[in-house]
């Protein structure tokens, strides 16, 4: 499965290949404590450090479009039912790096 990888600190956006579950998404991210904000009605979530500002305090951030700022990096990809199933973003990666800002 391909996810997009947010790296703040490089101020970068790519696509990833990994194997579609939970746990290699919180590889990506580097820890197990994990949240996630949905980005649009298609089932696109971003994934991210649960405990990103008390821990990642030396990293940069970002957000996309409204949704609060987030530490260290993120994930994005599909989840159509709640997170039991990963799927391929729907969003273009292109309009992803539109819709990020790098803070």
């Amino acid at each position: 499965m391909k996810v997009f990888l947010i790296n703040p600190t490089s101020r970068n956006i790519s696509e990833v290949d990994v194997q579609a579950s939970k746990a290699a998404i919180q590889s990506l991210i580097g820890f197990n404590t994990v949240d996630v904000d949905q980005i649009d009605s298609n089932g696109d979530s971003l994934y991210f450090d649960e405990e990103c500002f008390i821990r990642q305090q030396q990293v940069g951030r970002f957000k996309i479009d409204n949704l609060a700022p987030v530490a260290g990096l993120g994930v994005v990809v599909n989840t159509p039912d709640g997170g039991n199933t990963f799927l391929n973003p729907e969003i273009a990666l292109s309009d992803l790096k539109k819709r990020t800002i790098f803070i």
